[in-house]
């Protein structure tokens, strides 16, 4: 499937800002699933653009504005392929066990993931070790999917997972750090990815960028689950990276001196061929 997009970032101020600096995170990553044909970055006022790749392999680009301004503008254009890719074959959650101490970042707490009794609190049954990894994470997501509701007025970036727990309301964010939650307490790595989606209208999350899960499947790889739409994230599914959270990996986001209190405007538009 071919993915054109364009996802614009406009910020303004009411007294001109100096020294804009932010760090973005919008290139598609080049790997199995998906072949990134281009990517531009424009950006105005004029800016000193530089690049690198982060620890978990995304590319993330500066953008530094050093002369005043009261409107900025960084939108990213990207056209990429999506490919179909074989599913796994039937793997016991036992042969996790090899797998642990090599992906142990993916296993442990972070700020937005606390240490907790997650599957007891979602009421999630924990596998037994010869259940298959790939039914129970199919099953999971589809448990998530019906047992929350998406509603993008419910909660913010910063949201806490026990909130979302409490509530059951909430977007993309906070089903996948439900996901990571759960599945981290139950012994299974996984990561939190950041792309996009493209719709079609019948999916939830398109408005923005998108969030789901990546598991490790032993001798196959990471693949992923999308509990916001209740299925495996394959060829409408556009990623950008991954890490432990949506803090390692979120797609704008930046430093300036003077301009009062900004006002920030996204707009993502995901158009999609087969």
């Amino acid at each position: 499937m071919r993915c054109e997009i364009r996802h614009t970032t406009e910020y303004r101020y009411p007294v001109p800002a100096w020294d804009s600096f932010n760090q973005v995170r919008l290139h598609p990553s080049q790997e199995a699933r998906q072949s990134v044909r281009s990517f531009h970055l424009h950006v105005a006022p004029e800016a000193e653009i530089t690049s690198r790749k982060d620890y978990f392999g995304a590319i993330v680009h500066h953008v530094h504005v050093h002369e005043p301004h009261t409107h900025l503008v960084i939108e990213a254009q990207a056209i990429v392929d999506t490919h179909a890719l074989p599913l796994p074959p039937p793997t016991p959650v036992s042969a996790l066990r090899a797998e642990r101490r090599r992906n142990t970042e993916f296993l442990v707490a972070s700020p937005r993931v606390p240490a907790g009794d997650w599957p007891e609190i979602f009421g999630v049954t924990r596998p037994g070790q010869t259940d298959d990894l790939p039914d129970f994470m199919m099953d999971l997501t589809t448990y998530l999917y019906r047992r929350f509701t998406y509603d993008t007025r419910a909660t913010g970036v910063r949201t806490p997972l026990a909130e979302f727990a409490q509530h059951g309301r909430g977007v993309c964010q906070d089903f996948t750090h439900a996901m990571l939650g759960i599945t981290r307490q139950l012994g299974i790595p996984a990561r939190y990815v950041s792309g996009y989606l493209y719709s079609g209208g019948e999916m939830k999350g398109a408005e923005a960028t998108h969030a789901w899960v990546e598991v490790l499947i032993p001798d196959y790889g990471w693949l992923g689950y999308d509990p916001t739409n209740n299925c495996m994230a394959q060829e409408k599914h556009v990623k950008i990276g991954h890490g432990r959270e949506y803090s390692d990996i979120s797609p704008v986001r930046g430093t300036y001196y003077g301009g009062g209190k900004g006002e920030l405007d996204v707009a993502v538009h995901v158009y999609g061929e087969q």
